[in-house]
């Protein structure tokens, strides 16, 4: 049996404050089919060239020393992560890497109707999908394309293909879909999914924020409270940061996502790996480290084990987005990873 390159592993992902650090998001890709208004700025087309992003080996090595350190859990997202070319066969092979136990997707869904058989056949069993609305005119208003049925298909096929857990993330925007809470309260009742309300967070430099269009979590769950009771529903670490409550004799759950007005800062395990190769610890805070840079002059699996422990006890306490401080993250989402 091969020895482990890192046996301490256990304390190694420990913060200064104490949080155990056990959860890595890789963003694929930043090309993306759509353009929603509060991920992509309108006019900002630029894309990564092939060769800047990092390679399906490099990733893997990448990974590989992680969960040797103590990851578990794995998220890929992009822009569309199921837009990267030959995709299924670097699920395969991630999800044969021994140690790492939970490998979860973030998808707009417009792939899904292609890819949800064979994601499952891979091993896939969790997925995020992004849905905004459920009136067709206003996703393709949000996303700038006409994609809603495709996304309400895939939805669909994936409920039938048996994923075990399916989360719908709505991002809340004041005057653009909150009169559509009800309905995506309601779709929790009817279906086996956790709907996920997410507050409207202000990232990058050119996105469509306004402190008009914020709505803080508070004034969302007390809307959907008009549809009746909400119990708590208790929930593992590995869940994420989402409060998760159920209306009586759901067949979902209701999930609540409050960055700026209930930070949950003090309970983050997670670290970002960016398109372009660089890993980051904080969402809300543009300090990274160029892993593909160190890759790519040499560097050993030493140098990328040096770096994680660097980046995770530089990992800062928290955001101040609610000391009204203005945000540190100028970056795009699309390359950072929603």
């Amino acid at each position: 049996m091969q020895q482990d390159k890192f046996p301490d592993r256990e304390n190694q992902l420990l913060d200064s404050f104490k949080r155990s650090i056990t959860y890595l998001r890789i963003s694929l890709t930043d090309r993306c089919n759509l353009r929603c208004i509060y991920c992509t700025p309108k006019d900002d087309h630029a894309k990564l060239a092939f060769g800047e992003l990092l390679t399906y080996e490099e990733l893997l090595r990448i990974v590989s020393i992680a969960v040797r350190l103590g990851i578990n859990k794995v998220r890929l997202t992009g822009g569309e992560p199921l837009l990267r070319r030959n995709v299924l066969s670097f699920i395969k092979r991630l999800t044969a890497i021994p140690g790492l136990n939970d490998i979860r997707i973030t998808t707009n869904g417009t792939c899904l109707t292609d890819f949800s058989r064979d994601l499952y056949t891979a091993g896939i069993r969790k997925l995020n999908i992004s849905l905004d609305t459920l009136k067709p005119r206003r996703f393709e208003q949000i996303s700038g394309a006409d994609l809603f049925s495709k996304v309400w298909s895939g939805i669909q096929e994936v409920k039938e293909q048996g994923f075990y857990t399916v989360k719908i993330n709505m991002v809340v925007m004041r005057g653009v879909n909150d009169d559509e809470l009800v309905d995506f309260g309601r779709l929790s009742i009817d279906e086996p999914f956790q709907v996920r309300f997410i507050e409207f967070m202000p990232i990058g430099e050119k996105t469509s924020w306004s402190n008009e269009m914020y709505m803080p979590m508070e004034e969302i769950k007390k809307r959907l409270e008009s549809m009746g009771r909400l119990s708590p529903v208790k929930t593992g670490s590995m869940e994420g940061p989402a409060r998760v409550y159920r209306f009586d004799g759901a067949a979902g759950a209701i999930g609540f996502i409050s960055p700026v007005s209930h930070r949950f800062c003090s309970k983050c395990n997670r670290l970002r790996l960016t398109s372009e190769g660089r890993l980051r610890s904080c969402l809300l805070l543009d300090r990274e480290t160029d892993l593909k840079a160190i890759l790519r002059s040499g560097g050993s699996d030493e140098d990328i084990k040096n770096v994680f422990i660097e980046t995770i006890l530089n990992k800062p306490e928290g955001h101040t987005l609610q000391e009204g401080n203005p945000v540190n993250c100028h970056g795009r989402m699309s390359r950072i990873g929603g």
